[in-house]
């Protein structure tokens, strides 16, 4: 697996997938907190037979990527996804994000236009602030029962193999591809601040989805579109914050819809 090396040190992991023939645009994957680039994998295929190139990632802190980088600020972030789409040639790219992912292509979309083609938000978007989010990231990252005995042990807990397939095996069991302390660390700021300001700044076609049974609250697209009223908003059915994995063929199915219409 490859790694992009960083001016601070840290190392991204990422995948590059080429379509068939000969592309017709690019596609930056962003996953969420705690998670890895494997998220997107039901995912791939479809995009792929669009003639997407694709190219999919661990963000810092997290799965094959550095551990423990000098920093997990909302700049940071931001910047390692810029650094891939020019380092890689994906500009303008087609950023895809769900969840803190989201919240990054979201920032980057705003910060360097020349950059993003297009912005698909999965259960992401500028409202805060929150306080009480580090607080209750760390509770559930608590009650995980690590080390998992086995993947299905895993699965089972987590709601879903995408989840656990983001572990490590050990000699005493499958444990997390991350740090707590990092990951808490990585929602000071949107715990701090609301970013409505970057939000209506960003100019590119506009994807908002939300799962029917998600976190985000419907207050805060209908907010969204009343500041950018171009954006798309779909809600997708028997879907929750995990859009992506709990229902790939319809997101898949959805995103297909918005390229033909907006791009």
């Amino acid at each position: 697996m490859p790694h992009l090396p960083l001016p601070d040190g840290t190392r991204l992991a990422y995948r590059d997938h080429s379509p068939p023939g000969p592309p017709t645009r690019t596609a930056l994957l962003l996953h969420g907190l705690a998670g890895h680039m494997g998220e997107w994998d039901a995912l791939l295929p479809p995009l792929l037979a669009s003639g997407v190139r694709v190219v999919t990632y661990d963000a810092r802190a997290h799965g094959a990527s550095t551990r423990r980088p000098p920093t997990v600020t909302r700049r940071s972030y931001v910047d390692d996804a810029a650094t891939l789409v020019e380092e890689l040639g994906l500009a303008p790219a087609t950023l895809i994000g769900q969840s803190l992912g989201g919240h990054t292509a979201m920032l980057l979309a705003s910060a360097r236009p020349e950059l993003v083609a297009a912005l698909v938000l999965v259960e992401a978007g500028p409202a805060g602030p929150s306080p009480e989010l580090p607080a209750q990231i760390g509770a559930w990252l608590d009650n995980w029962p690590t080390p998992f005995r086995s993947l299905e042990e895993a699965e089972a807990f987590l709601g879903h193999e995408g989840w656990a397939r983001g572990l490590e095996r050990r000699p005493d069991g499958w444990r997390p591809r991350f740090d707590r302390d990092r990951m808490v660390e990585s929602l000071t700021e949107l715990a701090e601040h609301a970013y409505w300001p970057e939000w209506t700044r960003i100019t590119c076609p506009t994807l908002l989805v939300r799962g029917e049974k998600g976190t985000m609250p419907p207050t805060e697209a209908t907010d969204m579109q009343a500041l950018r009223p171009n954006t798309h908003v779909t809600v997708i059915p028997d879907a929750g914050h995990d859009v992506h994995l709990e229902q790939p063929e319809r997101l898949a199915w959805t995103l297909d819809e918005f390229f033909k219409s907006a791009l």
